[in-house]
């Protein structure tokens, strides 16, 4: 593994690599809002990535490298992520296809940055479709705006509700809640089948 940190426009953020052997591509992993990169769902994504072939790096927010634990607001964390999306797609990662994913908040940043990012996939774990008990408050558009192949891993009982499934995304229910503890193993496996399929036709 290796650990660097990026200059973004809001601080340094932290970018921890796992790489893989002949790599075809890479997958970029944001964390959830309160927590870090070592929750264990991103630690079976990173794995199972690397086991298909494809480099990860594990994404730390600038306010998280800052000793906040409040996040910022998302127009920050888009900026800083993409800002690390360019350098490692310049230093680490040049010619390789990205895809973007994350956890909850996470994955809330990686959609509404794929466009903009050029994201050829995108996965989703726990994606916060509303705030616990407030389903008028939805996010779905953030999920529906993104234009590539998605996967979602939800917890069937996760208090921040279910996405609905639609051409290009796939939904996969899981035992648990919006941690996905209770699952990790299928995590690991569902990420790794997607990630090997969605990738094939750029070999």
């Amino acid at each position: 593994m290796t650990t660097l940190l990026v200059d973004t426009p809001h601080g340094p953020a932290r970018a921890s690599l796992h790489c893989a052997h002949e790599p075809r591509a890479a997958l970029l992993l944001g964390h959830g809002a309160g927590g870090g990169v070592e929750a264990p769902d991103l630690v079976a994504a990173c794995h199972a990535a690397n086991s298909v072939g494809v480099h990860v790096a594990l994404i730390e927010q600038p306010y998280r490298v800052a000793g906040r634990r409040a996040p910022a607001p998302a127009g920050q964390l888009d900026t800083a992520w993409l800002a690390v999306v360019e350098d490692l797609g310049e230093r680490w990662f040049d010619g390789l296809p990205l895809v973007f994913g994350g956890r909850s908040s996470g994955a809330r940043v990686a959609c509404r940055t794929s466009v903009e990012g050029q994201a050829v996939a995108v996965l989703c774990l726990a994606f916060p479709v509303h705030p616990p008990g407030k389903p008028e408050k939805s996010r779905m558009a953030e999920l529906d705006g993104v234009e590539v192949a998605t996967l979602v891993v939800q917890g069937e009982n996760d208090p921040f509700g279910q996405p609905e499934r639609a051409h290009h995304r796939e939904v996969v229910l899981l035992k648990g809640d919006h941690s996905l503890k209770a699952s990790v193993a299928d995590v690991g496996r569902y990420v790794g089948e997607w990630m090997d399929r969605v990738l094939r036709p750029l070999d």
